[in-house]
């Protein structure tokens, strides 16, 4: 029993039981793959980071195709909570902005130098 006599309610998963322990060893999994990934729903905001991540690319002249992850139990398995976000090689290099593609050319760089 809760605070008053109210009956205390149990939580679920915080995306709605989908993190089966199957879905959390492929996403796991997927982190080890090399590329370049923008995490998030879908929003404006990951469109936004995936299109200057997009020309960052052509000016680096790296034929690197970008995986768009949409899915809360892949995106939770690089630890990130706040979209949109950008993975480099399986190393999360930003969260929860919006880069300029300037400075995703520069994290690109830096991490593979």
């Amino acid at each position: 029993m809760g605070l008053f006599g109210k009956k205390k309610e149990e939580k679920s998963c915080c995306c709605g039981d989908s993190c089966t322990p199957e879905k959390m060893a492929q996403a796991e999994a997927a982190k080890t793959t090399a590329g370049v990934k923008v995490l998030g729903s879908g929003c404006a905001k990951c469109h936004a980071l995936e299109d200057a991540t997009r020309a960052a690319l052509a000016e680096l002249n790296m034929d690197t195709t970008i995986d768009h992850v949409t899915d809360f139990s892949q995106i939770a398995a690089y630890g990130v909570m706040t979209t949109p976000a950008l993975v480099v090689d399986g190393k999360v290099v930003s969260y929860g902005k919006v880069l300029k593609k300037d400075e995703v050319k520069a994290l690109i760089q830096k991490v593979r130098g």
